[in-house]
């Protein structure tokens, strides 16, 4: 396969459906490899985000994205290249807001992480969510059970930052496992504030017991952003990461979403990729953002 980005050959994973709960708005697509098939984990909008008036009305505040909700696609074999992706479910999400769900593994089952409202209308904060999964298609969770893990209720996760007037744009999301190799600690690494806002930065919880299901099992990190803007480079909005190893294996590389006008929000962001590692404590230290260009991954051609 090409490495070169800008000539690497792209192929159709899957496409919107008119007149479906995925007609408009894919968002935030994750791969992840479980029981040797590929599936591919998704949000999308059934109205291009125009509710009704008559929606809209049961919303706290203005709400485009009431009618977001998960879905799955899985591969039909192991081969992640050669295979064809069907849509195998919407995710149980319980009728409510739902966004960049991801799959959660840990050694008693499949998980549901996402961001979420505290029902259908709240619209805002947006918090983090868990449901316990059978397959990765099927959420067993019921209502009662699901659990908030997170919720944007610190003064950098606002925005504008520590605002006290309501929670409009609050938020978690993004959320994205990492485990440390050596340690084994396991980290859920999310998304704070506003995605198209220079704010827009990593925080971090860690699961210190044996039960995701168990609030008393997660631990958040509460002194700032883990990883956050970096004006010094022009380098804003960073979040929503994503975490992979170097093709020889040797480093650790965090690749996510920034900007460098933040005023033109959303458009102006652009994919960026760096090293981080774990430090003495096991939690991963991030670097601070910038544009580059950095020396490739090691082993990359």
């Amino acid at each position: 396969m090409d490495r070169d980005w800008d000539n690497a050959e792209v192929k159709l994973a899957f496409q919107a459906v008119e007149n479906t709960s995925y007609a408009y708005s894919l968002w935030a697509p994750e791969l992840h490899n479980i029981n040797d098939k590929w599936y591919i984990i998704f949000t999308g909008n059934k109205d291009d985000e125009q509710p009704s008036p008559e929606q809209d009305m049961y919303c706290n505040f203005h709400c485009p994205a009431v009618n977001h909700r998960m879905f799955t696609l899985e591969s039909s074999t192991s081969d992640i290249w050669d295979s064809e992706y069907t849509l195998k479910a919407e995710l149980d999400t319980y009728d409510q807001f739902a966004i960049d769900g991801t799959y959660f593994q840990h050694s008693s089952g499949l998980y549901h992480i996402y961001s979420c409202w505290y029902d259908g209308y709240t619209s805002w904060p947006a918090m983090l969510c868990i449901a316990k999964m059978s397959d990765p298609w099927t959420v067993n969770s019921p209502l009662s059970e699901r659990l908030i893990i997170s919720k944007p209720d610190e003064p950098w996760e606002k925005t504008p930052t520590g605002r006290t007037v309501n929670v409009r744009l609050s938020s978690n999301e993004g959320p994205q496992q990492l485990t440390n190799p050596t340690t084994g600690q396991t980290f859920v690494i999310y998304s704070a504030a506003r995605s198209d806002n220079r704010n827009y930065c990593l925080g971090q919880l860690e699961l210190i017991g044996d039960d995701p299901m168990d609030i008393a099992s997660w631990k958040k990190h509460t002194d700032g952003c883990i990883f956050y803007q970096n004006p010094d480079e022009e380098a804003y909005g960073v979040g929503h990461a994503s975490f992979v190893q170097s093709p020889d294996h040797s480093q650790w590389w965090i690749v996510y979403h920034g900007m460098r006008d933040y005023l033109t929000g959303w458009s102006a962001r652009s994919i960026r990729a760096q090293e981080f590692y774990f430090g003495d404590d096991g939690a991963p230290v991030f670097p601070r953002p910038g544009n580059g260009p950095y020396e490739v991954p090691s082993g990359q051609q």
